[in-house]
């Protein structure tokens, strides 16, 4: 099975998805990203998904669930450069990704994570 790397890059973690998330792969994502807040003691996660250009609500719900369990470990997460059809797709799904916050491209993610850091 692939995995999405996770990158330290300073306090953050980064992940960049690449290719089509299937859901065995969104898992795998979910259990590697908890293990590496719990393990890095980081307090950040960036999540940029710009080359995802199809989302399904499993997929959709597994971002939310994503960044509910950063929460829970301390660590604020971001999700950036989601393509239009993307969010247009999310929005006719109905779901609401409560708690996910966005930006639309890295730099403006990493100025939010660390206002948010700052802030605690």
């Amino acid at each position: 099975m692939d995995r999405i790397p996770i990158l330290r890059m300073g306090e953050c973690l980064l992940v960049t998805i690449q290719v089509d998330m299937h859901d065995q792969l969104a898992l795998a994502l979910q259990d590697d990203l908890t293990s590496a807040i719990t393990k890095q003691r980081t307090r950040a996660v960036l999540i940029d998904i710009s080359a995802l250009v199809m989302v399904d609500s499993f997929i959709g719900r597994m971002l939310a669930n994503i960044s509910a369990m950063s929460k829970i470990l301390d660590a604020e997460t971001v999700v950036v450069g989601m393509q239009p059809a993307v969010a247009i797709t999310l929005v006719e799904l109905g779901l609401q990704l409560p708690g996910v916050r966005t930006a639309l491209n890295v730099d403006q993610g990493m100025k939010l994570l660390r206002r948010a850091l700052r802030a605690t």
